[in-house]
C-alpha cells in the first residue's frame, strides 16, 4: 500500500540523511531534448516527459539528468519536452501526450478533485522554490502581501502553481481572491517586460528571473520561499513542489519504466547535494547562461536549499499543500482528499536500497 511505503521511507530517511536566464525563457518552450546526443538512441521504453520550463533553476533535476547520463545508465530514451507554465505540463500528460510531468506536486491534490489520478513518484524539493517580487514602482504601495487589494499580480498562467500560492498569501492576509487581478505574465522576458511596462504591480516567478530582475534593480523581494525556513515562514509547513508526477495507471503499469527513472532522479539529487553551484551550471546547456556565468550560478545557489537529497516526500508535506489549497480553492475546500494516493514512496525506497 502506499500508505505504508510512506510510513517505511520515513523511516529510511533518517538513514540518508548521514534557464537559461531570462532571455531564453521563450525559447525554452520549443525546446525537445532526447538522451545525451539529442537523438533517441532506441535503449529501453521511449518516455516523454513534459516540464513547466525546462530553463527554470526549480525545475533543473530534469535537464540535469539528462546531462549527467543518468537516464542513458538506467537504459532510457527519455524526451526532454518544455511548456513555460506548470498548469500546461499538468494538460499535457493528463491529455495522453505524455507519459510524465516535471512540474508542482499540488497539481496531483487539484486534478484527483476532478477525477484524474495522477501521483508523484520521486519528489525534488520540500520547499517551492517561488518569490514574491514587487516592482520598483510600486515597492511603496506593496509592503507584504496586506496591500495586494486592487493590485495585478503576475503569475506564469492562471490555475498554476504561482496563481495558487498568489491566492493563499492574500486570503492569508486578509485579502480575498476577487479583491486583486491575476494576470498571466509566464516567466523570464515576459515577466521582466511585465514589471517593466507596469502591467503587474507584483509577481511570483523563479530563479533565473529573479537573480536577472534584482540585477537589473526592476524590483524587489517580498516573499522569498527558496528555503525550507522561507517556506515554513509564509506557507506554515515545508511545501514539496517540484516533482515528476505521472497518471496512477500508467504507473502501475509500467513499473519497471518508473523504477528506472527514478533511480536516475535520485541519482542526480544526490549529485546536487554534494557539489557546488558552479559545478552544477558547468553542466547545464551553455546557452542557459546566456553570457552571464556567474549570475547563472548565483541564481542556482539561491534556489538549491529547496531541492530534496533523495528524492523523499517530506514528512507533513502534503498536509501542507492540502491546508494552502483549501484555504481559497472551492473544489478542494469541499472536497475529501485521500493524499496517500497523490504521491508513493515506492520507487524511491528502492532508489535508495
Amino acid at each position: 500500500m502506499r500508505k505504508s511505503a510512506r510510513i517505511a521511507c520515513l523511516a529510511a530517511a533518517g538513514l540518508l540523511a548521514a534557464t537559461s536566464l531570462t532571455a531564453c525563457a521563450n525559447d525554452a518552450a520549443s525546446t525537445a531534448a532526447s538522451g545525451s546526443g539529442g537523438k533517441g538512441d532506441g535503449k529501453g521504453e521511449k518516455v516523454k516527459i513534459m516540464v513547466g520550463g525546462l530553463d527554470k533553476v526549480i525545475y533543473m533535476p530534469a535537464m540535469l539528468t539528462q546531462r549527467l547520463g543518468y537516464f542513458d545508465a538506467e537504459g532510457l530514451d527519455v524526451e526532454l519536452l518544455s511548456e513555460p507554465a506548470g498548469v500546461q505540463a499538468e494538460t499535457a500528460l493528463v491529455s495522453g501526450q505524455v507519459q510524465g510531468a516535471v512540474g508542482f506536486y499540488d497539481h496531483t491534490l487539484d486534478l484527483q478533485t476532478k477525477g484524474k489520478h495522477v501521483e508523484s513518484v520521486v519528489q525534488f524539493s520540500h520547499a517551492p522554490g517561488e518569490v514574491e517580487i514587487v516592482s520598483a514602482k510600486a515597492s511603496k504601495d506593496i509592503t507584504s502581501p496586506k496591500d495586494f487589494k486592487g493590485k495585478k499580480l503576475g503569475v506564469t498562467g492562471l490555475g498554476s502553481s504561482t496563481d495558487f500560492l498568489t491566492k493563499y498569501l492574500a486570503v492569508k492576509n486578509g485579502v480575498q481572491t476577487s479583491e486583486f487581478s491575476p494576470v498571466a505574465v509566464g516567466a523570464g522576458p515576459t515577466f521582466v517586460s511585465a514589471l517593466q511596462k507596469g502591467s503587474i504591480d507584483a509577481g511570483m516567478t523563479t530563479d533565473p528571473t529573479v537573480a536577472t530582475v534584482l540585477q537589473k534593480k526592476l524590483g524587489t523581494v517580498l516573499v522569498d520561499m527558496r528555503t525550507p525556513q522561507g517556506s515554513q515562514e509564509a506557507l506554515g509547513g515545508p511545501y514539496p513542489s517540484s516533482s515528476l508526477y505521472m497518471q496512477t495507471e500508467w504507473v502501475d503499469g509500467h513499473k519497471a519504466t518508473v523504477q528506472k527513472l527514478v533511480n536516475a532522479f535520485v541519482k542526480t539529487l544526490k549529485w546536487m547535494s554534494t557539489h557546488s553551484a558552479d559545478e552544477i551550471a558547468a553542466k547545464m546547456p551553455a546557452d542557459y547562461s546566456q553570457g552571464d556565468k556567474t549570475l547563472y550560478a548565483n541564481a542556482i545557489k539561491s534556489t538549491l536549499p529547496m531541492f530534496t537529497k533523495d528524492g523523499v516526500m517530506p514528512e507533513n508535506g502534503p498536509e501542507t499543500v492540502e491546508k494552502v489549497l483549501k484555504a481559497f480553492n472551492p473544489n478542494i475546500k469541499n472536497a475529501t482528499i485521500d493524499l496517500d494516493k497523490t504521491y508513493t514512496t515506492e520507487f524511491v525506497e528502492k532508489a535508495a536500497g
